[in-house]
Formats: structure tokens, sequence, C-alpha cells
């Protein structure tokens, strides 16, 4: 299993270039999984489900089980978020985990960036910036490609996926 993120402002394209780019690299025979950082509060359950009504009983866990799919859900009740290393090992494997967010941590990122959203260049403010996708040049020196060429983006994607231990060596 590898790993790359997209890293962006808000606005940017993360999410619209990453629903495109999914289907181009199973198209490749890649499997794929992702991982969405929200900076908000959220919620996967709606009240008067069941699984709602457990988790506001104080269940720590909850796990909902179809023929479809399964969800586990895990109440941090004010506990610390768990690190980006954690959140991976808990993922089956694929051959490549895809990061929306997570923009500090130092995994491999590609850049994601849109010149009429005015905000600044990530790098190298940002740690693991490796390529960048753009509208526009980006103002220094690495692997660029047009925001809008998804099979540039995952090509740049599977050059640089690292091992999640070659990140995080003291987790694995």
């Amino acid at each position: 299993m590898r790993i790359i993120g997209l890293a962006g402002w808000s606005g940017a394209g993360k999410t619209t270039l990453l629903v495109k780019l999914i289907p181009a690299l199973a198209a490749r025979g890649v499997s794929v999984s992702t991982l969405k950082h929200a900076h908000h509060r959220f919620d996967v359950d709606k009240p008067g489900k069941d699984s709602f009504e457990h988790r506001a009983a104080g269940a720590r866990q909850v796990l909902v089980a179809s023929e479809n799919r399964w969800a586990l859900m895990t109440e941090l009740r004010g506990g610390p978020a768990p690190p980006l290393s954690a959140l991976i090992a808990q993922l089956a494997p694929v051959d490549l985990v895809i990061v929306e967010g997570f923009k500090r941590d130092p995994h491999p990122k590609i850049e994601v960036h849109r010149a009429a959203n005015d905000k600044p260049w990530m790098q190298p403010e940002m740690p693991g910036i490796v390529a960048v996708a753009a509208d526009i040049a980006p103002p220094y020196a690495l692997p660029h490609v047009a925001l809008d060429d998804v099979e540039a983006v995952a090509e740049l994607a599977l050059r640089f996926a690292a091992e999640p231990a070659r990140v995080w060596p003291e987790s694995g």
C-alpha cells in the first residue's frame, strides 16, 4: 500500500480533481481508498437511527453493517484526534490511499492550486509537497501538470506515492 496526498486551500479544486482521479486510476487497475480530513464537526449518522442512539448512550464504537457496506464510527469523547499514520493503519489494504487534506503532515503531496482562488502557494511552508497540479505555472521548480489533466495527475500520484512505513518509520 502506498500513500499520496492532495493538498490545497479551500476552493482550489481538490475534491473535484479527486473524484476524476479515482476512476482514472481504477482504469489502470489501481485499487484506491481515500482519507479526508474534516476541519469541522461532522456526523455520518442521523438522530433517531439506532446507531446514533447507541453513540448518544455512550458507546465508544458502533459498527453498522448490511449486505452493501459497513461503517465503523469511533467516538473520541474529547480525546485527541488520531494521527494520520494511525488512521491509515485502519484501512484495508489497497494499492493507493489518496489523502485529501492533512496538509501539515509529512506524507508526499501534490499541491492543488487555482489562480482565481487568490491564495498563496503552499511550498515551502507545507512539508511533503513533491509536485503541483495548477492552472498556472508554480513559482518553484517541482514537477507540475495542468489542473484539468487528470491522466497527468494520475502519473504524478503513482510516481510520488510512498509506503506509509517510509513516511512514518516509527509506526511501521
